[in-house]
C-alpha cells in the first residue's frame, strides 16, 4: 500500500479494539488506483476454489484457532425429522424475549479429515482424471476441459445472469407502472359511466382463450399479490376419485361409504389461493392438542454392571449413575470421546452430580471419591449397551413391527392437533431425551450434560376452551398460554445454551407451508428491485462516508458470494461469524484482486474460499484492514445487521440479507430452465436438472464441508470397480477354458490380471464375496419364514438355512480350486467366446458408469446440491421442470418433501415464471 494510505485516521472505537475513522478521504482512493495493476480485471463473483492459483505474496494470514473442527455425521435426536425444513423463520412466532441472537443450527454439516489442513484447498494436488469413452464428463455437466473449474467457466454466465436480472427488473417496475396507470383510467371511465342508462351501456365481450397454454393471469406476479378469495376446491385425484354418474336422477341411496370418504378427501382448502391468510398477527382461532410426550424413566444398570474407578468397581446413586450411562454408552464414537473438550465439561458435569449425591461405593459399603477422569473406566458400561444394541438387531422383523406399532399406537394423540377446526400433523412432540450434548464443529460447550426436561419447565400454548393436556401424575405446567400470535404449541428452556426449544407443527402442515411459500414470494418480489439495489451498493462502493462504503462493501459480498449477513455472539456461544462479523483474522487479501475467506460460519463449520472480487472491492476491504487494526478487530467496525437489513427494508418491505441467497438460486435455476430443452429419456431428463442444480450451487455459492464418510464412499466405490475388473479377468480366464489358442491369438496380456488386483487382495475378496452370499442366504431365509408365520403355517428349521447355505459353500471350494490350479472354468449354459465378449462388454460398461459416478461424487463433495434444491431453489421451479419435461416428481423430491411441498406441486403449472 502507498504512503498515503496513512491520510486515513483510526479511532479507538468498541470494546473490541480500533474503529475506521468516519470518512474516506478522496487522495486514499486516487493514490491506490495508481498502484493498481492495469490486467487486474476479471469477472467477479465466482469462486476459484477448485482452481489452481500461482503463489504470489500474500499477506499473513493470522490463525483463528478453527480451521481444524471435524464433526463425524449423525442423526438428529431432537425431532425425529428425517430432513432440515428450508424455513428460516420459526424465530418471526416465538415471544420476543425467548428469540436467540444466534442462528439456530439449520442442518449437521460434516468435514473429513483431509479437508481440514491450514493448506489451502485450491493449493491441493487435483486428481487426474480419466475420461471414459461411454460417459464423458460434458455428460455431468462440465466441459471436457477437466483443468478449468466449472466456477470459473461459469463466471461470465453469472454476469450474463446478472444482467438479465437488471434488464426484467426494469422490465417488470414499467409493465407495473402502465398497468397502475391503465387501472387508474379504468376506474375514471368507470365512475363517468355510473351516469349513463343502463340499456345504453355495451355489453362485455367475452374473453377469447389463449391457444398457446399460458395462464390469463401474469404469471410475473407474485400469488400473495394476486386478489383471490379463499375458496374450497375439490383436487382432482388420479384413479383414487369416484367417477360421476352419468344418471343425474341417481338414488342418493346408492352411494356407499367409500364414495363419501373419497369425496372428502379430494376437498382440500388451497391456503395460497388466499392471499389474506397469515397476514395478520392473529395466526388461530381455536387449538387443541394432547401436549407433548416425555423420554422414559431412566432404568439402572444391573446390579452387575458398574463403573470402575482406580480398577475398583463402584456402586452409583441412579442419578450419577445415569450421567456414566451417557459417556459409557458412546465409547465408541472417538471423535467425541478424544476430543479434551469434550471429556472435560463431562467430568465437571459429572463431578457436580456425583458431590451431590455422595460419589462412589465399593463392594463393602466404603465410599470412594472419584475425583479424577483418567482413572474412570466406563468400558462395562460400554459393553453393557453393546450387548443391548446386540439384541435389538438380533430380533426378527415380527418383533420389530410390534414393538413399532405399540409405540406408534402410545403416541398417535400427541401426532395431531386441531388448528381452527382442521386436522394438523405435529412436528417434533417428543420433548428431548437426557444426554451429552455434542454440538456442531468445536463447540466450546460439547460434552456438557443435557438435563432431563420436567413439565414444571414446560410452558402450554392451547385455545382457551380446548381441553388442557394434563401433565405426568405428581407434576404440573409451569404457565398455559393461549397466544394465538405464536405457532408454537409447547416451549421449554434447555440447560446448555438457554435456548428455547419449540413444538410446532410438521413441515407438510398448512403453517409451515405458508412459511416457505412467503419466504419464496418474497425473494420473487426481490426481482423488481434487484437492478436498483446493486446500481445503488456499486455506486457506494467509493462513497467518502466509511458507513456506507463498508456497508455497500458487505451488501457486494452478500449478493455475489452469498455470505450470511452474521450476528454478534456472546463469550459464551460458539465463535461463528458471518459478513457483518468478520474480524481481522478472518480474510487475507492476495492482490490483485484475490480474497481468502477462513473463518468457523453456521453451525460451527469451517468456511474456506478463495474468491476474484472487483477491484474496487478489494481496495476497500484492505483499507478496513488498515493497520494499527490487527486481531481480532471487526473489518466492518461501522455497520451491524440490524443497520444493514434496516437500509434493505428501504428498498422492499421485508427485504432482508439473507433473501439474496434465496433469490440468486430461484432466479439462477429460473433462467436455465426457460433456455433448456431437456430430451431423451426419463434418467436423462433428470441428469439435466441435476446439472442445472450444480450451476445453481456453484453460482450461489452454496458450499458445504465434506462428509466425514466421504473417504469411506469413495473407498466403497473403488472397491466395487476393482471386483467388476476381477469379473472381467475371471471372464476373460473362462475364454481360455473355453478356446485355448485364445492366449496366442489376443497375447498372453490380455490374459493378465491387472497388477494391483494381487494374490492377498484376491482371497479377501473371494471371502468378502463368500460372506455376502451367506447373508443373503440368511436374510431370505428369515423372510420366508416370517411370511410362513404371516399365513398361519410352520416355520422352517434350521436344517433348511444348513441346506441353502450349501451354495456358498460351493462358491468358496470353488475359488480355492481356482486358485490351486489357476484355471477358471466357463460357467453359464452353453458358454460361448461370443458370450464372454459380450459380457466382458457389459462389465467395461458398468466400469465406466461407476468411473463417472465416482468423479462426479468426489468432484461435488464441496457443492451442497441438496442445500440448493431444498432450501433455496423455489420448488415451484422444479415442480415446472416435472411439468414441463414429463418427469415425474417424485425423481426429485422424497415423499417427505413432496408433502412438505404440496402448495408448490399443486399451485403452478408448467407455464409458471419465477
Amino acid at each position: 500500500m502507498s504512503s498515503s494510505d496513512d491520510d486515513i485516521p483510526l479511532v479507538k472505537g468498541r470494546a473490541n479494539g480500533v474503529k475506521s475513522q468516519d470518512r474516506i478521504p478522496k487522495s486514499v482512493d486516487k493514490a491506490m488506483d495508481k498502484g493498481r495493476p492495469s490486467n487486474g480485471h476479471v469477472d467477479p463473483g465466482v469462486s476459484i476454489r477448485m482452481g489452481p492459483v500461482e503463489e504470489m505474496d500474500v499477506d499473513t494470514p493470522v490463525a483463528n484457532g478453527h480451521v481444524n473442527g471435524k464433526r463425524k455425521a449423525r442423526n438428529s435426536t431432537t425431532n425425529g425429522k428425517s430432513y432440515k425444513e428450508a424455513s428460516s423463520s420459526e424465530d418471526d412466532d416465538k415471544p420476543l424475549s425467548k428469540r436467540r441472537r444466534t442462528l439456530q443450527a439449520a442442518k449437521a454439516h460434516v468435514e473429513s479429515d483431509s479437508e481440514l489442513s491450514d493448506e489451502p484447498l485450491a493449493h491441493r494436488p487435483r486428481p487426474a482424471v480419466k475420461k471414459p469413452p461411454k460417459a464423458t464428463a460434458a455428460q455431468i455437466g462440465e466441459s471436457s476441459d477437466s483443468d478449468t473449474p466449472l466456477g470459473a467457466k461459469l463466471a461470465k454466465e453469472k454476469a450474463q445472469i446478472e444482467k438479465a436480472a437488471e434488464k426484467e427488473a426494469k422490465a417488470i417496475r414499467k409493465e407495473e407502472k402502465k398497468a397502475a396507470g391503465s387501472k387508474r383510467r379504468s376506474k375514471v371511465n368507470s365512475d363517468s359511466e355510473d351516469d349513463v342508462p343502463l340499456a345504453k351501456k355495451k355489453k362485455p365481450a367475452a374473453s377469447a382463450k389463449k391457444t398457446n397454454g399460458v395462464k390469463d393471469e401474469d404469471s410475473d406476479v407474485p400469488l400473495s399479490r394476486k386478489a383471490q378469495a379463499p375458496k374450497k376446491t375439490k383436487v382432482k385425484v388420479e384413479a383414487s376419485a369416484p367417477a360421476k354418474k352419468s344418471n343425474a336422477k341417481a338414488k342418493k341411496e346408492e352411494e356407499t361409504e367409500q364414495d363419501r370418504e373419497a369425496e372428502e378427501e379430494e376437498e382440500q382448502y388451497k391456503w395460497w389461493e388466499d392471499p389474506t391468510k397469515g397476514d395478520g398477527t392473529k395466526k388461530w382461532t381455536t387449538l387443541e392438542h394432547a401436549g407433548v410426550v416425555f423420554p422414559p424413566d431412566y432404568e439402572p444398570l444391573p446390579s452387575s454392571v458398574k463403573m470402575r474407578y482406580d480398577g475398583v468397581p463402584v456402586s452409583l446413586h441412579k442419578d450419577a449413575e445415569e450421567v456414566a450411562g451417557f459417556y459409557g454408552s458412546m465409547l465408541n464414537s472417538t471423535h467425541n470421546v478424544e476430543n479434551p473438550t469434550f471429556n472435560k465439561n463431562f467430568f465437571e458435569d459429572f463431578k457436580k452430580i456425583l458431590d451431590k449425591t455422595g460419589h462412589g461405593k465399593d463392594k463393602n459399603g466404603n465410599t470412594v471419591k472419584i475425583e479424577k477422569f483418567e482413572k474412570c473406566d466406563f468400558k462395562p458400561i460400554f459393553e453393557h449397551f453393546e450387548a443391548e444394541r446386540t439384541k435389538k438387531k438380533a430380533m426378527s422383523a415380527a418383533e420389530k413391527k410390534a414393538l413399532k406399532a405399540a409405540k406408534e399406537d402410545a403416541e398417535a394423540p400427541y401426532m395431531h392437533c386441531m388448528w381452527d377446526g382442521r386436522k394438523q400433523k405435529v412436528g417434533n412432540f417428543r420433548v428431548e431425551p437426557p444426554g451429552l450434548f455434542r454440538g456442531r464443529g468445536e463447540h466450546p460447550k460439547t460434552g456438557k450434560v443435557k438435563q432431563r426436561v420436567q413439565p414444571e419447565q414446560i410452558t402450554i400454548n392451547i385455545g382457551k376452551e380446548a381441553k388442557i393436556p394434563e401433565p405426568p401424575e405428581g407434576h404440573h405446567w409451569k404457565e398455559v398460554k393461549h397466544d394465538q400470535e405464536g405457532t408454537w404449541l409447547a416451549m421449554w428452556q434447555e440447560n446448555i445454551n438457554g435456548a428455547y426449544k419449540y413444538v410446532m407443527l410438521a413441515a407438510n402442515s398448512d403453517i409451515k407451508g405458508q412459511s416457505d411459500y412467503k419466504k419464496f414470494e418474497k425473494a420473487r418480489e426481490l426481482k423488481k428491485h434487484i437492478d436498483r439495489i446493486r446500481e445503488d451498493y456499486r455506486r457506494e462502493l467509493k462513497s467518502e462516508v466509511m458507513a456506507d462504503r463498508q456497508r455497500a462493501t458487505a451488501i457486494y459480498l452478500i449478493d455475489q458470494f452469498a455470505l450470511r449477513a452474521g450476528n454478534e455472539k456472546g463469550e459464551d456461544e460458539a465463535d461463528t461469524v458471518g459478513c457483518c462479523s468478520l474480524k481481522y483474522q478472518h480474510i487475507t487479501l492476495r492482490p490483485p484482486n484475490t480474497v481468502i475467506f477462513d473463518f468457523l460460519g453456521k453451525d460451527s463449520i469451517r468456511f474456506y474460499d478463495e474468491v476474484e472480487v472487483d477491484q474496487q472491492v478489494f481496495k476497500n476491504l484492505k483499507i478496513f484492514k488498515k493497520p494499527p487494526k490487527t486481531t481480532d478487530d471487526d473489518i466492518f467496525d461501522r455497520l451491524t445487521t440490524s443497520a444493514l437489513n434496516k437500509h434493505l427494508g428501504s428498498y422492499m418491505q421485508g427485504l432482508t440479507a439473507k433473501v439474496f441467497r434465496t433469490y440468486n438460486a430461484s432466479w439462477t435455476m429460473a433462467k436455465l430452465l426457460r433456455e433448456m430443452k431437456s430430451t431423451g429419456s426419463i434418467a436423462e431428463k433428470v441428469k439435466d436438472y441435476n446439472d442445472a442444480n450444480r450451476k445453481v450451487a456453484i453460482l450461489c455459492n452454496h458450499k458445504r464441508t465434506v462428509a466425514a464418510g466421504h473417504a469411506g464412499q469413495i473407498e466403497k466405490m473403488e472397491e466395487k470397480i476393482n471386483g467388476l475388473r476381477y469379473q472381467q479377468w475371471r471372464v476373460k480366464q473362462m475364454m481360455l477354458d473355453i478356446d485355448p489358442k485364445q492366449k496366442k491369438k489376443r497375447g498372453a496380456e490380455y490374459f493378465e490380471r491387472p497388477e494391483d488386483l494381487d494374490g492377498e487382495w484376491v482371497k479377501e475378496h473371494q471371502a468378502a464375496l463368500v460372506e455376502e452370499q451367506r447373508q443373503k442366504i440368511r436374510k431370505k431365509f428369515e423372510k420366508d419364514n416370517e411370511k410362513l408365520v404371516a399365513e398361519g403355517q410352520k416355520e422352517m428349521k434350521a436344517k433348511e438355512l444348513e441346506e441353502r447355505l450349501k451354495v456358498a459353500d460351493e462358491l468358496e471350494k470353488k475359488f480355492k480350486h481356482e486358485n490351486k490350479t489357476g484355471k477358471v472354468e466357463a460357467e453359464g449354459k452353453g458358454p460361448t467366446i461370443e458370450k464372454m465378449e459380450a459380457n466382458l462388454e457389459k462389465l467395461t460398461q458398468r466400469i465406466e458408469t461407476m468411473k463417472v459416478q465416482k468423479d462426479d461424487k468426489d468432484n461435488n463433495k464441496e457443492v451442497a446440491l441438496g442445500t440448493s434444491k431444498i432450501n433455496y431453489i423455489d420448488p415451484r421451479l422444479t415442480v415446472v421442470f416435472s411439468k414441463k419435461f414429463n418427469v415425474p416428481i417424485e425423481r426429485f423430491f422424497s415423499k417427505t418433501l413432496r408433502e412438505k411441498f404440496d402448495w408448490a406441486i399443486q399451485s403452478v403449472d408448467e407455464d409458471w415464471e419465477f
